[in-house]
């Protein structure tokens, strides 16, 4: 597999033609766009970060439709409706807690976005918005999840009309637009 850095410099001389991905530093469910991701966990009946918000704005009828879905593996999706959201379904992902890069954690963030582009595709969704699956309190770090987000977003664009990186900050906005090559990386040190 290819390194990080690898993987950014791949994304920057893609992005280059690539225009349907944006990156918003936003409220995730006040996207009004066919469908939201949640950065679920394996029992899909909320928590905290992301996934909590939008089982907050969905409102009850999300939790009863979770309850019947038995669950998520890490590296799955499951679809809903969005309820109360503005978006008309939510795809609910379980991404990988982050244990030092050396336990799959790569192929089962990609898979998040891979199943959550599958659901996406069979259900015709045209416009969808993601969060940096797996960097809150999973601990995945962001440049690399931002490598792997982007790319797989890249491979799919030509689907759909438009697909968002949501973002939580001002740093996470600046991870992804490197990613994309829309910003020269910081300097280090």
């Amino acid at each position: 597999p290819a390194s990080p850095a690898e993987r950014l410099k791949k994304n920057r001389q893609q992005a280059r033609t690539h225009k349907m991905i944006q990156i918003h530093e936003t409220d995730i469910t006040t996207l009004s766009v066919d469908a939201i991701v949640n950065a679920a966990n394996e029992t899909l009946l909320g928590g905290g970060g992301v996934d909590g918000a939008i089982h907050r704005a969905a409102g009850p009828k999300l939790l009863d439709h979770c309850r019947g879905l038995g669950g998520c593996r890490t590296g799955s999706a499951r679809i809903t409706p969005g309820f109360a959201l503005p978006a008309r379904f939510v795809i609910h992902t379980v991404g990988p807690v982050w244990k030092g890069g050396q336990s799959g954690e790569a192929e089962q963030l990609r898979s998040c976005y891979l199943e959550s582009f599958r659901l996406a595709e069979e259900s015709r969704i045209k416009s969808i918005a993601f969060p940096a699956i797996s960097t809150g309190v999973y601990g995945y770090p962001s440049i690399e999840a931002a490598s792997i987000a982007t790319q797989t977003m890249l491979e799919h664009e030509s689907d759909f009309d438009v697909i968002i990186a949501c973002c939580f900050s001002a740093a996470d906005v600046t991870v992804y637009e490197t990613a994309l090559g829309r910003k020269p990386p910081a300097p280090s040190n």
